[in-house]
């Protein structure tokens, strides 16, 4: 670590202290004679600028957080974020941010998430799972805080920069395929009812019945996991044993689902066939592979890291809404 200090550097640019640390720190009223002795001696010394310091200047923190209200056995277990947080990571580094993960279990640690987020630790913040009662759209937008969400919130939502997929569409026509197929009595196990992605899903699947002249009564809530999905196929198949078609609003929700339709002999396709949402690898590796949805997070998390940058870097204060049309992957679950 160099020994330099920001004394020494200012004396062998022969500038006066402060003036070195503008020109280090982006500060103005530099000229480009001073700015460029002071590179020079940098440069000479190896000077590393203390970060600190450099903060009181500029007035930013260089660091990001992602902030994800859900509880941390979901957050680990769950490709989705996975991929989210590495896609994100990747996009803020080429910009030297660096990304601080705030994980609160939704009603338990919200408070502690917002002293966080209102404190000045960070420049901004994107978003990841919002819930209807979490309201951090409004609150971000309160704060002034720089942000961008991937997916749609809840509320709040024409307040705030988002990117999101068309989940009704993407579940309209998986649905669609169980029709098409021939399935007659089609259930689903939605997502979280307070999230907007689980709201649009079994709206989509609705949809797809209505316009059939189908019945949509076979429906059970679930919670994106892969157990959830299990136990909802349980009380699923318990008050309808009928269906001949699943339509299951996450992959690790039909994984979930597919034991419990293989403990009680329903072979699939042939008995019931299933469907899927998200296409993140587990449906590759289910017995059979599934019919699913590809939900394009790639897409999602770079825009949302855009117009986060697009904020902080000044050349917007708009909010900006994207949304990108999903993706159809057949298998032979359907």
């Amino acid at each position: 670590m160099s020994s330099a200090t920001l004394d020494d550097v200012a004396r062998l640019a022969g500038v006066s202290r402060a003036t070195a640390s503008r020109a280090i720190n982006g500060g103005s009223r530099v000229s480009a004679k001073a700015s460029e002795a002071v590179a020079e001696a940098v440069r000479t010394l190896g000077y590393t600028p203390n970060p600190a310091a450099r903060s009181l200047v500029t007035r930013r923190t260089d660091s990001v957080a992602m902030v994800i209200p859900e509880a941390d056995e979901r957050v680990f277990a769950d490709p989705f974020f996975a991929r989210t947080l590495r896609i994100v990571t990747r996009a803020l580094s080429s910009r030297d941010l660096q990304v601080v993960l705030l994980i609160a279990r939704p009603g338990e640690e919200e408070d502690r998430m917002l002293r966080y987020l209102r404190g000045g630790h960070i420049d901004g913040a994107i978003v990841v799972s919002s819930h209807r009662s979490d309201l951090l759209a409004d609150h971000v937008a309160d704060l002034g805080l720089p942000a961008a969400f991937v997916g749609r919130p809840w509320t709040g939502a024409h307040r705030v920069s988002y990117a999101d997929t068309d989940n009704f569409a993407g579940a309209r026509e998986v649905t669609q395929v169980l029709i098409d197929r021939g399935c007659r009595r089609i259930g689903t196990i939605t997502g979280p009812a307070d999230m907007s992605a689980g709201a649009d899903r079994v709206a989509g699947w609705r949809a797809a019945l209505d316009a059939a002249g189908l019945a949509a009564d076979a429906v059970v809530e679930g919670d994106f996991t892969e157990d959830g999905g299990e136990a909802a196929c349980e009380i699923l198949l318990g008050s309808h044993p009928d269906i001949d078609g699943l339509m299951v609003a996450s992959d690790l929700m039909a994984a979930g689902a597919l034991r419990t339709l293989g403990r009680a002999g329903r072979r699939v396709p042939d008995d019931i066939a299933v469907v899927g949402y998200d296409d993140l690898g587990i449906a590759e590796r289910t017995t059979p592979p599934l019919t699913t949805v590809k939900n394009p997070i790639g897409d999602m998390a770079e825009e949302a890291a855009r117009l986060l940058l697009a904020q902080l870097d000044g050349t917007t204060t708009i909010p900006r809404r994207v949304v990108f049309a999903p993706e159809l992957v057949r298998r032979t679950s359907a």
